[in-house]
């Protein structure tokens, strides 16, 4: 039986600020973040005012989400396995070659939907082999101690990349329809160079590759997924929550439309609320100092519930943007927490596969949210399929209340205990053995 072994408490590392390595990689992928933000509004935008379609404009999110998730698990596991600034590299340089392609389809004018789905779909598969190095790659740059304020900052970052994004989409929209994607392409290539100069090795070790082949090492991600209560329930439950979450992100811009927005209102209207998940992540060291985990979970998820509501019934895009302001807030501390327990469990030589399993879990249904809310959007009316969504979430919120599996939220971050051995018994014991002490 694998014995839980706790580690001595270190000195205090230097500030994230401070590291080189971290710095390079952070701004790099800023940049990234900022194009996708820009494509993200553009898309929808153009497939809704070219067909008038919101299930159109789903079909295209969707095909990207498909993407995404095809390429997870093998992305996982090669990151195990193969050179993670290899795939980091040609990953971004890929998505660089299709919205490029998106950007001369858009320029020549009414350009066809299939094109655009199969350009999107390209670019999931390359992103989702890139995600799956990040997680593992980050570890070997920043200290164990530091990825959880590394995945705080990191989603900060990002939040502010895509509050710059979301209007600057509207308006480059405005401007010219291939601008956005234009943009987004360049910001791939620094993404690839962000990665390219950082100069710690991100591994694999040598010693841990080629152990297993391509089916054993998803296989081993799997059984250590499956015998641990908490990162099995998050898979699951995540599952719903991302599905539920792309869906109201189609209805959002469908429904400031509705409310006589424009592409510009739709924008601003997602800058108001990147303007709470920036908030966010400035308190949520604060909030993770002051609360249990699990209350941070549990009360994030009734705010999203309230806040679905009250975006039904308000009816001005302001008024959208006002509530879903306030809503953002709670974003990044769910994520953190969600992140930092999973990374505190997983041992370094099971993190790509790990997290390969658990993201390609959490994504898997994703595609479907958008062509749900589209065509519940096209039959019932986009404020009858937000409160659609509502019921969905209601529901998400409720069954914390009743899982015991997230019972290890309930204990200090610090205090968790790694998983050790290998992952099929081993893993198990170490699971059961948490699990139990959890409570």
């Amino acid at each position: 039986m694998a014995q839980l072994e706790h580690r001595p408490p270190a000195d205090s590392p230097p500030s994230l600020w401070q590291n080189r390595d971290y710095m390079v990689w952070w701004a790099g992928t800023g940049l990234s973040t900022l194009g996708s933000s820009v494509s993200s509004i553009a898309f929808p935008l153009y497939a809704l005012y070219a067909t008038g379609s919101a299930a159109q404009a789903g079909s295209i999110s969707a095909a990207n989400l498909i993407g995404s998730v095809t390429m997870t698990l093998v992305g996982g596991v090669l990151t195990d396995r193969v050179s993670r600034r290899a795939i980091m590299i040609c990953g971004p340089l890929a998505q660089t070659v299709a919205l490029a392609v998106v950007a001369w389809l858009v320029y020549r004018g009414d350009a066809p939907l299939l094109p655009l789905v199969g350009c999107a779909l390209f670019s999931g598969l390359a992103s989702g082999l890139t995600m799956g190095a990040a997680t593992p790659a980050l570890r070997r740059i920043v200290p164990r101690e530091q990825v959880g304020a590394a995945t705080a900052q990191g989603m900060g970052r990002d939040l502010v990349a895509q509050l710059i994004g979301s209007p600057l989409g509207g308006l480059l929209f405005a401007t010219a329809r291939w601008l956005p994607f234009l943009g987004d392409a360049v910001s791939y290539v620094c993404a690839a160079l962000g990665v390219a100069l950082v100069r710690r090795p991100l591994g694999p070790d040598r010693s841990e590759t080629g152990r297993q082949g391509l089916f054993g090492g998803l296989a081993a991600g799997v059984r250590m997924v499956r015998h641990h209560p908490y990162l099995r329930f998050t898979v699951v439950w995540g599952a719903f929550l991302n599905a539920v979450t792309q869906g109201f992100l189609l209805l959002l811009i469908a429904l400031v439309k509705y409310r006589g927005g424009g592409p510009t209102a739709v924008g601003m209207v997602n800058a108001a609320a990147l303007v709470g998940g920036v908030v966010g992540a400035v308190v949520t060291p604060r909030i993770m100092r002051r609360l249990r985990a699990k209350t941070v979970l549990v009360v994030a998820m009734w705010l999203f519930v309230e806040s679905f509501a009250a975006v039904a019934a308000v009816p001005r895009p302001w008024q959208i943007g006002a509530v879903l302001l306030v809503a953002m807030v709670a974003t990044v501390p769910l994520n953190v927490v969600l992140e930092s327990y999973e990374a505190r469990l997983v041992p370094d030589e099971f993190s790509g596969r790990v997290a390969a399993v658990t993201r390609f879990g959490m994504q898997c249904l994703q595609w479907t949210g958008p062509l749900v809310g589209g065509c519940c959007a096209d039959l019932f009316g986009v404020p009858g399929a937000v409160l659609s969504l509502m019921i969905a979430m209601l529901a998400l919120a409720l069954v914390l209340h009743r899982s015991r599996s997230v019972g290890v939220l309930d204990i200090p971050l610090e205090d968790v205990v790694e998983l050790t051995g290998h992952a099929d018994g081993e893993a198990r014991d170490a699971g059961t053995a948490s699990s139990g002490t959890h409570g």
